[in-house]
């Protein structure tokens, strides 16, 4: 232990009920944690206001504790031990900002069992192990709080549990991982190919070293998750969920999406179909002129269809410290207005009370439905009626038609664009253009989304 004058701590139950400080054990002081400890040092009078009661970092559990304590100074205790934090007696909510998924997992639901609130940012525990968590939660009377495990600074959970209570939700899409969309601009913007995009984007921290479950899109699939749980009242599905990321992505399909009028972005989508739910996370052309195509750098932006509200479009950072930090601590004034607040009445963990979920299965890939681009290199310009015609046997709408513009190098390129067709139809099409000889290489498909109200 360093430093740890805890046992002196003032027994919470010597203090009225009504006035009692909240008091707050965290796991982890890195980039979120360390934001945290910032925001409510400076801002303590206007959370405590907002609160209704002053809200006290007590104790912090760190793996590095010499750098912790240049972070938080003399004034709180430190401990290396994760799980002393979680089982402390003077501490009412735990604010787990470690990350990972097994010792996180065994810290939050200690934390539960000796009967705490948590707070967390922590996507991919929930994603993972959310089921169990709440459970657990609901058993014991206490709330797991996450609106920074989704979208950073944007309150998007709040927005669908509460703001949208009175709607039923159609669709929820997003730019929810920032990194990504940091790469996707630059590829526009600066022509750069992925991996010169990735680079920047790591030398800039934006990208950690190791940038898979960025790029690979698990990060959004994680976030998309808890949207979707939120958004139908299901239940939470990360394994079910189709993942895409951008590794494969060129930089001629932006420039040719650029011509046809769209911008590549990497989106999550939940709609609600009569047969299932789609959850799928994957680069998709968007149109130039949606507010969604200028969501640009690390930004994130999540639209919202629902039948009374509407289209509802929220923006803000998708990354960093005292952004993460913002939703944490708004979770935590959540948990301090509920003194004296019967469990029944907290708002439920995803949206809805336990009874009432709605077990929605998710639609297989093959099933979705939209809207696609293809580029289809040729050996000839004279072949484009070649391609349109094959299309047209595999019962492929085609809504537009054209040639690649920039393809120095490539040899000619047929760009189309489909109406609407299942992904299982469009599969078998574009089995059929590879096997015929006017075809000279790979087709590459991606989805378009309209993202109309």
């Amino acid at each position: 232990m360093y430093r740890d004058p805890v046992e002196s701590l003032e027994p919470l139950h010597s203090r009225p009920a009504a006035i009692r400080t909240l008091r707050v054990g965290m796991i982890g002081i890195g980039t979120v944690g360390s934001g945290t400890f910032r925001v409510l040092a400076r801002n303590r009078a206007d959370i405590a206001a907002r609160a209704g009661r002053s809200i006290e970092l007590v104790i912090v559990a760190a793996r590095n504790l010499e750098r912790a304590a240049g972070i938080v100074g003399e004034g709180v205790p430190l401990t290396a031990d994760a799980m002393h934090v979680a089982t402390h007696p003077d501490v009412d909510v735990v604010v787990e900002v470690a990350g990972g998924t097994g010792p996180a997992r065994d810290w939050v639901l200690a934390a539960i069992a000796h009967g705490k609130h948590v707070v967390t940012a922590n996507k991919a525990l929930l994603a993972v192990h959310g089921t169990e968590i709440f459970a657990a939660a609901r058993e014991k009377g206490v709330v797991v709080a996450y609106e920074g495990a989704v979208a950073v600074s944007i309150p998007i959970i709040k927005a669908l549990r509460e703001g949208l209570a009175a709607n039923r939700i159609e669709w929820v899409a997003g730019i929810i991982n920032g990194t990504t969309n940091f790469i996707l601009s630059k590829m526009r913007d600066e022509g750069l190919d992925f991996a010169a995009a990735l680079a920047q984007a790591q030398a800039l921290g934006y990208a950690e070293a190791d940038p898979t479950f960025d790029i690979e899109g698990i990060d959004a699939a994680h976030k998309l998750t808890l949207l979707a749980a939120n958004a139908f009242g299901m239940p939470l599905r990360f394994a079910d969920a189709q993942v895409e990321g951008i590794t494969a992505l060129q930089g001629l399909d932006v420039a040719c999406a650029e011509q046809l009028g769209y911008r590549i972005k990497l989106l999550g989508v939940a709609r609600r179909q009569a047969s299932g739910v789609e959850l799928r996370v994957q680069p998709a052309l968007v149109p130039a002129d949606h507010l969604m195509a200028h969501v640009k750098g690390s930004m994130n932006a999540v639209m919202v269809k629902s039948d009374a509200a509407g289209l509802t479009m929220y923006y803000g950072a998708g990354a960093g410290s005292e952004q993460t930090a913002s939703a944490v601590i708004a979770d935590l004034v959540d948990v301090a207005r509920l003194d004296g607040v019967d469990a029944s009445q907290h708002v439920p963990h995803l949206g809805v009370h336990a009874h009432a979920t709605n077990a929605l299965s998710v639609l297989p890939r093959a099933a979705v439905d939209t809207s696609h681009y293809l580029r289809v290199p040729v050996h000839a310009v004279g072949q484009i009626q070649a391609v349109t015609a094959c299309l047209a046997a595999q019962k492929v709408p085609v809504r537009q038609v054209a040639l690649a513009a920039e393809c120095s190098g490539t040899g000619p390129q047929v760009l189309v664009l489909t109406g609407p067709v299942v992904q299982g139809t469009l599969d078998l099409a574009v089995h059929a253009l590879q096997a015929r000889n006017e075809v000279a290489g790979p087709v590459v498909t991606l989805r378009v989304e309209a993202l109309e109200g």
